[in-house]
């Protein structure tokens, strides 16, 4: 049975159901690797929306047509070959202007994608938790907001499909109005969300377990390294974007102590700018962690690119604050075979440190991993004198719990611990101690 097919508003048919044909689109300053490799990334991103990918063309060009991007006799090629392979959309690998989009629709006369959409379009599919669902639909009517001028007709008509999908879809036949106090309600509602999230990790403060962020670019092998490392389910699939919302999971490091590691969204090149605000939960765990750990893919060819891309991420995130120290982990080791791979593997060693290489499918040098991140951590620890009354006593587990101890002594007027701490949990006793009775003093 044939999917259902419906008029557009360009006279066509384009299917609305089913896997969609696309036609994807590159503008290159030259044909360098990095570009090829973006280009890659964009087959990549359009599969794991679900595109089936006909063809990919480039042009190259200094700079857009600021009419219709790529110029219009470029455009009526496109539109020619469209027609013969009878494609529904064509997807471009950079952000178009709203002017640009409808001109090309008008030329090449099926549904114009760009990079932004694709990537909403990914995170509307993959958003699981309420608030990440939130977050999409607040970047996807973000987006359409400037883009909503001569859409009136043609919104009720042009069926769903990438970058009509997802939290957002039903909301594109509002009034600008309408959907102006829409965003301004779920921006409350993100920040009432945010509000609780900064109470949970105030609680896990008080706690003091060492926060430590998994961070990369997207589809690393962020999420197999946290399910190996603390032995616990996480989703893995080998898409981009796999993961959305942050996920929170608690291992012990070789010194016994424990630290919560959390999973986040991956980065990528040319990421929609309405994005890095809507995601701000997975930011802000960057923010607050005690080390950040980057997980990049040893198989890359543009794995020093994509490793510059997180550090000028981090520094957009920093700003002028400290940051919190970097461990570079290399995954997918088992995946170097070729003389280029491992010519490629010593350029890394040469550029990146500290760094740790593993496999987190095969399970390999984890332990390594785990030494190194511990090693790290006590760079970040001084050794404390606390004095606890007795009628507090069940501070004692808890300084076991976030430390080492050394000495734990029972005395007259109470008892005498001596422990290695992090500065940040010495900072957060010293503002416990007063209403607990507690007397700290460091070591000289």
């Amino acid at each position: 049975m044939s999917n259902p097919l419906i008029e557009d508003r360009t006279g066509l048919r384009s299917r609305i159901y089913g896997r969609e044909r696309a036609i994807l689109v590159g503008v290159v300053a030259d044909r360098s690797p990095e570009e090829r490799e973006i280009m890659e990334e964009l087959v990549e991103l359009s599969r794991t929306a679900g595109v089936e990918v006909l063809r990919v063309v480039t042009q190259r060009r200094d700079r857009p047509d600021p009419t219709t991007f790529i110029g219009e006799g470029k455009a009526e090629q496109l539109r020619d070959l469209a027609e013969q392979s009878q494609a529904d959309a064509i997807v471009f690998n950079d952000s178009l202007t709203p002017a640009q989009g409808r001109n090309l629709e008008e030329l090449v006369g099926v549904k114009v994608i760009d990079r932004a959409q694709l990537i909403l379009d990914i995170f509307a599919q993959r958003a699981e938790s309420k608030e990440s669902k939130l977050q999409v639909e607040l970047a996807q009517l973000e987006y359409l907001l400037p883009r909503l001028r001569g859409w009136g007709e043609a919104l009720g008509q042009m069926g769903a499909g990438i970058g009509t999908r997802g939290p957002g879809e039903t909301r594109l036949e509002m009034e600008r109005q309408t959907i102006e106090r829409r965003v301004h309600d779920i921006k409350d509602r993100l920040e009432q969300a945010a509000k609780e999230r900064r109470l949970r990790r105030k609680r896990r403060d008080r706690r003091s377990i060492p926060e430590i962020a998994l961070i990369g670019y997207t589809n690393t092998g962020k999420s197999t390294l946290l399910r190996a490392l603390c032995d616990t389910e996480a989703r893995v699939e080998d898409k981009l974007f796999a993961t959305l919302s942050p996920k929170v999971r608690q291992a012990e490091l070789p010194d016994e102590r424990h630290v919560v590691f959390v999973d986040t969204v991956g980065f990528i090149r040319k990421l929609p700018h309405q994005l890095v605000p809507a995601f701000r939960a997975t930011l802000e765990s960057a923010q607050e962690a005690e080390l950040l750990v980057n997980v990049l893919d040893a198989s890359s060819r543009s794995v020093l690119e994509q490793a510059r891309t997180i550090q000028d991420v981090l520094s957009d995130l920093f700003g002028d604050e400290a940051r919190p120290p970097v461990l570079h982990v290399l995954n997918k080791v088992d995946r170097l075979h070729s003389d280029e791979d491992l010519r490629r593997l010593r350029e890394v060693r040469l550029q990146l440190a500290p760094l740790v290489e593993v496999s987190a499918v095969e399970a390999h040098n984890l332990d390594g991993l785990l030494d190194e991140v511990a090693r790290l951590l006590a760079s970040n620890r001084e050794r404390v004198r606390v004095e606890i009354p007795y009628k507090q006593a069940g501070w004692v587990e808890t300084l076991h719990d976030w430390g080492r101890v050394h000495d734990e002594r029972y005395e007259a007027d109470g008892i005498v611990i001596e422990a290695d701490l992090d500065r940040a949990q010495i900072g957060s006793l010293e503002k416990l101690s007063r209403e607990n009775g507690l007397r700290l003093t460091r070591a000289a």
